[in-house]
């Protein structure tokens, strides 16, 4: 197992992402003060429990995002309600809903 960081500047400040990689298989999110953006193993159900502003980024196993340079690439697919208030919306590319986290 192996993490890597990498850190985005938007207009509004700056996000920090987390890729955990495993062989095959890889965990990436992406994280603001107002929310954070994942890939799509993540629960959206239970994070709406916790009261946090979260949306999920397309990836499937055909298509991965598969580390963190590709995940500005990405279109939102799922976006809980509290992430919806910041303005984030599925089919927002990611590098907008980057602003709306930071």
């Amino acid at each position: 197992m192996e993490t890597i960081t990498r850190s985005y500047e938007t207009k509004n400040g700056l996000i920090e992402g987390v890729q955990v990689k495993w062989a095959g298989f890889n965990i990436l999110l992406v994280s603001g003060k107002r929310g954070f953006l994942a890939c799509p193993v993540f629960d959206m159900e239970a994070l709406d429990r916790y009261d946090v502003a979260a949306a999920l980024v397309e990836s499937s196993p055909d298509n991965p995002i598969g580390n963190l340079e590709r995940f500005p690439d990405r279109k939102i697919i799922k976006v809980n309600k509290k992430a919806a208030e910041l303005g984030i919306a599925v089919g927002m590319d990611v590098t907008k809903a980057f602003e709306l986290i930071a």
